[in-house]
């Protein structure tokens, strides 16, 4: 049943702008040899400068490349952003040299020295060493799909109008309905695991002691608070305030180096800075709890980034959490992600009967919104894989693995996606010039005409 908002919404006719979600992507991906071991090959000349290109850049490893796309107006049109950079990337590696497909990493030397930091400036490169002293290199070196969310004005226009009482501005009403769509991608984080986790094993060193403290393959290491990526600390998304709130008292305790040391499974951006966030007002949000599809040469899929596109539409047509049932129903998503992500992959998860009823919400909820036969079709994909886990990506996975380790099939899957690329009859070469320094306005007009578009939330991200 929808929401006083949803009902205000549907009433306005303004289903469309309820699902137009702006996307921008981030994909990161290692770059190796054809052994499966950390590429020794210097950054890509042919992508431009490491510090000034934005849409091509390292991430905590040199050898960890980092596509961002500027953010577009659907699905189809992320996605042929991110094939195009993707392919620049692939055909300006240098011979022998291959794009792991996998969130966990390739195999790491045993002496850390070995391992090469990005080479990303002194301010941050400072950061990386500040934070090498709190946790270790593999820590940072699991690679995953980060997709951006930006919400249509126009829907913001049509709450803030029904709702005059409630919200004071728009300002405000674009942080509730962040806020509630947040809250639901937290709360149901656990399905997203369960569906899309791809890293059942980590490869040899990977773990400091040199022996898998894992006794059998899981859905999602880097998903995992135990074993996973980076800080242990939680955030409090029970309101804007209180999120901004607690990651600046963890920087102020010393608890955090930076709010970007912050990697929560979403993390609220804006224009402004941090402390200024509720009152400027959040510009989009950032989902971060999705792994490397490995059997897509982009590392996800059209059909990924579509059924996320309709969970942002439920969380905000239906009806939202109680403020104070908030930290509660947050502290046992938490709870239950962790029991998925560590759950064996072939077997049927200990949530697999809540699974299918929250699929059966969403596929009432699309009839309801007619949103097309693509959108069933997903859903009907998705229910089969709870019925049947062999079909996730991570029950895929172990069927993949030889002798404890998948390396032989991520250099299967590695090479395949180098060739396809190779194959590209016009790769973009445009990052060779002014040091890859191009305005989203630029690369939309190179690679497709000047149909992309530009907003305020990536315009910052570019000048960071």
């Amino acid at each position: 049943m929808v929401s006083q908002i949803g009902q205000a919404i549907f009433d306005h006719q303004a289903i469309l702008e309820a699902s137009d979600f702006k996307m921008g992507l981030e994909i990161e991906m290692q770059r190796v040899d054809e052994t499966g071991h950390l590429s020794q090959e210097p950054y890509l000349a042919a992508v431009g400068d490491e510090k000034e290109n934005p849409w091509i850049t390292n991430d905590f490893l040199e050898t960890m490349s980092e596509i961002v796309t500027p953010p577009a107006g659907n699905a189809t049109d992320a996605i042929h952003y991110l094939y195009s950079i993707n392919t620049a990337l692939r055909t300006a590696l240098a011979p022998g040299e291959l794009l792991w497909p996998l969130s966990m990493p390739p195999i790491l030397p045993r002496d850390r020295s070995q391992v090469p930091i990005a080479k990303a400036g002194p301010e941050k490169e400072k950061y990386f060493q500040e934070w090498l002293k709190r946790h270790s290199i593999s820590e940072g070196t699991p690679s995953g799909a980060h997709i951006n969310l930006s919400i249509n004005p126009g829907l913001v226009k049509v709450v803030f109008e029904s709702f005059p009482d409630r919200f004071k501005d728009e300002v405000a009403t674009r942080n509730y309905l962040y806020q509630i769509i947040t809250q639901g991608f937290v709360r149901y984080r656990w399905l997203l695991t369960y569906l899309f986790g791809a890293s059942p094993i980590a490869e040899q060193n990977f773990f400091e002691n040199g022996a898998t403290p894992l006794k059998h393959p899981v859905r999602c290491i880097r998903q995992s608070r135990q074993y996973g990526f980076g800080t242990k600390f939680s955030g409090d998304y029970s309101s804007i305030d209180s999120y901004v709130e607690t990651i600046l008292a963890a920087v102020e305790s010393g608890e955090l180096l930076a709010p970007s040391e912050f990697h929560g499974p979403v993390r609220f951006k804006g224009a402004a800075d941090l402390k200024t966030m509720a009152k400027e007002g959040v510009e989009y949000i950032e989902l971060r709890m999705l792994d490397l599809d490995p059997t897509s040469q982009i590392g996800i899929r059209t059909g990924t980034l579509r059924f996320i596109r309709l969970l942002a539409g439920y969380f905000i047509m239906n009806t939202a959490l109680a403020p104070k049932e908030v930290p509660g129903v947050m502290k046992r998503a938490d709870e239950m992600n962790e029991t998925v992500a560590l759950e064996d992959p072939t077997k049927p998860s200990t949530f697999a009967a809540t699974a299918k009823a929250f699929i059966r919400h969403l596929r009432i909820f699309v009839n309801e919104m007619q949103a097309g036969p693509e959108y069933l079709e997903i859903i009907d994909d998705l229910e089969y894989k709870v019925d049947h886990p062999k079909t996730t990506l991570s029950g895929q996975l172990v069927e993949r693995m030889k002798d404890g380790s998948l390396v032989d099939y991520a250099l299967h899957q590695a090479r395949k996606h180098q060739d396809g690329a190779m194959l590209a009859l016009r790769p973009f070469r445009g990052f060779e010039e002014n040091g890859g320094r191009l305005s989203a306005d630029e690369l939309a007009s190179q690679l497709f005409g000047g149909t992309g578009e530009f907003t305020i939330e990536m315009q910052h991200k570019v000048k960071k």
